[in-house]
């Protein structure tokens, strides 16, 4: 058995969803830091500026076979100005967004944990233990959306993950 990684007074819990050809966990793994940019949906923006520092998320990998749930990362930086709303060259350029009152967020995240397996989306709306959660409720598109805390630990036991939520709070 593997030493749990506690994770000492977690703020808040989320998902965020990324396809893994354009940022993955493998990725994030092997750099151990990354920027979360491009995200262009006001909602899920305000959810990035929510984040704090030791926040942690599920990093589900979408439009993959299967998609679902790989690993876990962690707010490391909170939210700041998304510089790729300002690049022409970029594909998250938004020539509307002022330079005095941006418009876009992007927060850095840390790598925690890789998953042996996929928690596929079949297996999550399949599990009675995760209704409710909002990433499964028809039409969701969101790339970022909060998670309940017992959704959070489900996924984790499902995974046999070693990151282990703490009690304190």
């Amino acid at each position: 058995m593997h030493d749990a990684i506690v994770r000492p007074m977690v703020k808040k819990l989320w998902l965020m969803k990324s396809e893994p050809d354009v940022y993955g966990i493998d990725e994030l793994a092997a750099k151990k830091r990354g920027t979360w940019e491009g995200v262009r949906n006001y909602q899920a923006r305000n959810y990035l500026r929510e984040m704090a520092e030791g926040d942690l998320f599920l990093f589900h990998h979408s439009n993959a076979k299967p998609s679902g749930v790989v690993g876990i990362g962690s707010i490391v930086r909170t939210a700041y100005t998304d510089p790729f709303q300002f690049d022409p060259k970029s594909e998250y350029y938004d020539p509307k967004s002022p330079k005095d009152a941006p418009r876009w967020s992007a927060v850095d995240v840390g790598f925690v944990e890789k998953f042996r397996e996929t928690i596929s989306l079949e297996t999550m709306k399949a599990d009675p233990e995760l209704e409710g959660m909002i990433i499964l409720a028809r039409g969701t598109r969101l790339s970022v959306t909060p998670v309940e805390p017992t959704h959070f630990e489900r996924i984790l036991r499902l995974a046999k993950g070693k990151t282990r939520l703490s009690r304190s709070g």
